[in-house]
């Protein structure tokens, strides 16, 4: 399907160079770099669709391989979504990621563009922005070969494939289920998002996905 008039699909060039970015390349399965550090997990390991506390910084040590595929799936021009968008956009730089982001613009396009994303095949699809929410729990069960990262938002029924990172502040549920009572937009700064992004992904290289990931 082509892309709708009202998104916009961008591709993030990291260190300048085009040819590593062409997705049409043959692509060589991703790695960790790296190891949890101590505290990340509970003493148990966690179940489908618990919620573990790491330890500050016990993800600083684990990173992609060169090249990681990324999608980063946004919606809504709320500040607290812009913060998201931005924090993405900082680390793949720093972390050496192949970037290419979806904008929905309408309602309409949600689903469509979600499945365009999965159609990249992506080693990752980040999602910022509250209004993919729901979306995303009508299509995500349907393809559990492709990993999500929700970030600053959960889905109220996760799928092993989709892993979210989360905080007191934020923490928006959809399905009905409104705001959490302690939603807080202030909440969304640059350096606790950049925080939800590394540990998600940590999570995510480390085959511990289907759980929330929740930062304080």
């Amino acid at each position: 399907m082509a892309l709708a008039a009202s998104a916009v699909l961008t591709v993030v060039v990291v260190a300048g160079c085009q040819a590593r970015d062409d997705w049409s390349e043959p692509h060589t399965a991703p790695s960790a770099i790296g190891t949890l550090g101590q505290g990340f997990l509970p003493d148990t390991p966690p179940t489908p669709e618990a919620t573990i506390t790491p330890s500050p910084g016990s993800w600083d040590d684990i990173r992609p391989s060169k090249g990681y595929r990324v999608v980063l799936l946004t919606a809504g021009k709320d500040k607290s979504t812009k913060t998201l968008v931005r924090a993405v956009n900082s680390w793949a730089d720093e972390q050496d990621v192949s970037l290419k982001t979806i904008k929905v613009t309408k309602p309409a396009d949600h689903i469509p563009l979600i499945e365009k994303a999965i159609a990249l095949s992506p080693d990752l699809i980040i999602s910022a922005g509250n209004d993919l929410v729901d979306p995303l729990t009508l299509v995500t069960a349907s393809h559990l070969d492709q990993k999500f990262l929700v970030v600053g938002a959960e889905l109220a029924e996760p799928t092993v494939n989709v892993t979210a990172a989360d905080w007191t502040g934020a923490s928006y549920r959809g399905e009905g289920l409104g705001m959490s009572s302690t939603y807080d937009p202030a909440s969304f700064t640059a350096e606790r998002a950049g925080r939800a992004i590394r540990a998600g992904v940590a999570a995510v290289l480390s085959d511990l996905t289907g759980i929330v990931i929740w930062l304080d």
